[in-house]
């Protein structure tokens, strides 16, 4: 095991009756690092993320965070660890303020009101911090979901799909948020499929197809390679 690796995955598989979703994934990932996990529909992806933090249990292989074993911990004991997530669809607490959504967040980490109304202005919530989550648009909804995982304190940040749906302006003001997050020595695994976003992002991807992984190295190298064409960017 890598000394530097703050995630270690090994020889990860998860299967949903007769489907595998994760056949065999390994992955390392170092405090303060963005890495790329980039794939077709169905490759697994998001099982990965899943399995990570704790939403699912991996049916073999091993997931081991700052040195120890945490692929049999369930999901609230990975959080109070450090490992935290972002969703697809954002899962705000519709009928709260965001500001209280955030409150809710901060029992877990013990962070107070002035930690809070940080994450605010940094995510540019702070002007809507009394409003509803479910009065959110879209975007706003996806800061909103960042928020609550920052606030926990993550030292690995899983970010799924984020920049799904966002106009270019939005794009670019995300892009260096998840630079900054990291450059506090956040390590972050992120699902994408918007490769110019993650080109933004960071130099180094790893590639799955039917819950493999197929290639792990610079995203501008993956452009190139013949599998990775024929199978993620269709040939």
């Amino acid at each position: 095991m890598s000394p530097s690796a703050l995630l270690v995955v090994e020889r990860l598989s998860k299967h949903f009756g007769a489907f595998q979703a994760l056949d065999g994934l390994s992955l390392k990932l170092a405090s303060g690092e963005i890495l790329g996990l980039v794939g077709p529909n169905g490759s697994g992806k998001t099982t990965a993320i899943n399995v990570i933090s704790g939403v699912y249990t991996a049916d073999a292989g091993t997931i081991h965070f700052d040195g120890q074993p945490v692929g049999g911990l369930p999901i609230h004991r990975r959080a109070h660890l450090g490992i935290n997530r972002t969703f697809q669809v954002p899962k705000p607490f519709k009928g709260l303020t965001v500001s209280e959504n955030l409150e809710i967040a901060a029992v877990y980490s013990g962070a107070g009101r002035d930690e809070i109304g940080k994450c605010l202005e940094f995510l540019e919530l702070a002007p809507l911090a009394g409003r509803e989550a479910a009065s959110l648009n879209s975007a706003q909804q996806k800061r909103l979901d960042l928020a609550r995982a920052l606030i926990a304190r993550p030292r690995l940040l899983l970010v799924d799909e984020l920049a799904a749906g966002l106009n270019p302006a939005e794009l670019q003001r995300m892009a260096q948020t998840l630079m900054t997050i990291a450059s506090s020595g956040v390590a972050l695994l992120v699902v994408e499929h918007l490769l110019s976003f993650l080109r933004e992002l960071t130099s180094r991807v790893v590639v799955m197809d039917a819950g493999r992984e197929i290639f792990e190295g610079p995203l501008d190298v993956a452009a190139r390679d013949p599998q990775v064409i024929d199978i993620f960017l269709g040939g």
